[in-house]
């Protein structure tokens, strides 16, 4: 749907619109999620790399990636 010349869109491309949609647009009323979640841990992964400017083996980046991203919580040892 792209304004041209200062005018609305026309219905027909809004229908057009919800029809190719309609899918994704169902599925959220059943289910409640988007995909805020994912696109969140993305960005928390893409500064992760941006940040070590690339690790020596896919290996480090998917062990850095989860220490980020997987919430894991690391319980102090007890004295």
């Amino acid at each position: 749907m792209v304004w041209r010349s200062g005018r609305m869109p026309s219905i027909s491309a809004k229908r057009r619109t919800l029809a190719d949609h309609a899918l994704g647009i169902l599925r959220w009323f059943r289910s409640g999620y988007t995909n805020g979640l994912r696109e969140g841990i993305n960005s928390l992964i893409q500064a992760a790399k941006a940040k070590a400017r690339g690790y020596r083996t896919t290996r480090n980046l998917l062990n850095m990636t989860y220490l980020i991203a997987g919430k894991l919580e690391f319980a102090r040892p007890a004295r």
